[in-house]
């Protein structure tokens, strides 16, 4: 299995976002961690396999939208009113199955990072 994520760059407070990952071979759950300089990953949002349950961080609630194309096996994350906190590496990950994993545990399958730097 292979993701590749895109979408990253340069923003300004306030700016907006929308992060891809595309998946090889089979439909999976997927979500969307970040890390940020000096911190751990931390979990941003996730979508399960059929795309009906969904869930965020409470730090992106209201402002991240996660979405998938089953068709393309694609999911994104649109993001919105970015902060210069949400500045970080944006991972995204797959799991088999129907799981939509909020931990980074529960996911088999990585990309690479993609950065996004939010300016103040």
């Amino acid at each position: 299995v292979q993701l590749q994520a895109s979408g990253g760059g340069l923003v300004q407070a306030g700016g907006s976002l929308r992060l891809s990952c595309a998946a090889s071979g089979l439909t999976f759950g997927m979500g969307w961690f970040r890390q940020a300089p000096g911190k751990e990953r931390e979990f941003v949002a996730t979508i399960n396999r059929s795309g009906g349950i969904t869930y965020y961080a409470d730090s992106v609630k209201g402002r991240f939208t996660i979405s998938r194309d089953n068709a393309k096996n694609t999911v994104y994350l649109q993001m919105n009113s970015l902060k210069p906190e949400d500045t970080a590496v944006y991972y995204c990950a797959a799991v088999r199955g129907w799981d939509a994993p909020t931990v980074a545990r529960g996911y088999s399958y990585w990309g690479q990072g993609t950065q996004v730097t939010v300016s103040s």
